[in-house]
């Protein structure tokens, strides 16, 4: 079965524009594919505003979105693997929505100096997995 996270992708990126809010994609820079000019990356991130006033030929497709965008006045191709998008919300109010990773996308994250894992075999196997974290970076 196809991934559902390009046509989540469409639907929450209409539902932000119909509403008359500037969309915001919260993208991994690391995933194979991705090309967004390295000076705007920060921290393996990058924030992007898709509004139709700051791009040009912008395609949500089922595999990339991609469009044209200026950086430091400088017109440039931007090309994003569906599966580095973390998230797509509204700049102004935040509401949208984060995707997790999708099999295959990324190992998981090390456990953290408060979450070890388990010490023993079979034990925390129902412990829930954590959800990722959503850091706005303006």
């Amino acid at each position: 079965m196809s991934s559902n996270r390009p046509y989540l992708l469409r639907a929450i990126y209409d539902w932000i524009t119909d509403n008359q809010l500037t969309p915001y994609v919260l993208v991994d820079a690391t995933v194979e594919g991705v090309r967004v000019p390295p000076q705007v990356v920060k921290n393996g991130q990058v924030v992007l505003n898709l509004a139709m006033r700051a791009v040009a030929n912008l395609e949500l497709g089922n595999d990339y979105i991609g469009f044209q965008a200026r950086f430091s006045g400088v017109s440039q191709a931007i090309r994003i693997p569906v599966q580095a998008v973390l998230a797509l919300y509204a700049q102004e109010n935040g509401q949208g929505m984060m995707f997790p990773t999708e099999d295959g996308d990324a190992p998981p994250p090390a456990p953290g100096p408060d979450d070890s894992g388990p010490s023993s075999p079979g034990e925390g196997q129902d412990k829930p997995k954590r959800s990722p974290h959503l850091r706005v970076v303006k």
